[in-house]
């Protein structure tokens, strides 16, 4: 035991300094930051606007040709996204979560020895498609509220492509 106690302890330590030694935060001027944004709640009116229609004053335009930036879609057009949205989210949900239930039915009767990673492959491949069902529902329906444009939809999803793309050029 006497010997046990005499015995040095040693630190480990580097000796030499890591070369990833994270370096001081550089210090930056202090800047005044002038907060430009503008609360509109959920009805999209902006304050002034509600300030004016309350005092019953005569709404003034949104910009110098009177009319409101952004383009409205008509109902017809946002039935048909939303019911295209419906059909591509929801049929491949659904898939998998009839999938996950079924792999959950045969591993517990054991009919078959599932393995691991089959459940997280089709939940992976299903709720992800899933998410992009959003997007493909909203660029196959057709944009035009006169036609209805095909079942899939493969004409009207490239057409909205490149319009989707040309509008976004035309900002910049």
């Amino acid at each position: 035991m006497r010997g046990l106690c005499c015995v040095e302890q040693r630190f480990l330590h580097i000796t030499k300094p890591s070369p990833f030694k994270p370096k001081p935060p550089a210090l930056h001027p202090t800047r005044k930051w002038n907060i430009k944004a503008k609360a509109k709640g959920f009805s999209g009116a902006s304050n002034k606007n509600l300030v004016q229609v309350k005092k019953g004053m005569p709404k003034e335009p949104e910009n110098r040709n009177g009319k409101d930036d952004d383009d409205k879609l008509p109902q017809v057009v946002l039935d048909r996204m939303i019911k295209r949205i419906l059909l591509y989210v929801g049929v491949p949900l659904v898939t998998g979560i009839v999938m996950l239930r079924g792999f959950d039915v045969v591993k517990q009767q054991n009919v078959v020895d599932i393995p691991k990673w089959l459940p997280f492959l089709t939940t992976f491949i299903t709720f992800g498609s899933s998410a992009l069902g959003i997007a493909i529902g909203t660029l196959s329906a057709s944009w035009d509220a006169e036609r209805e444009g095909s079942f899939f939809g493969f004409e009207e999803a490239q057409r909205n492509w490149v319009e989707m793309w040309k509008e976004e050029d035309e900002f910049n």
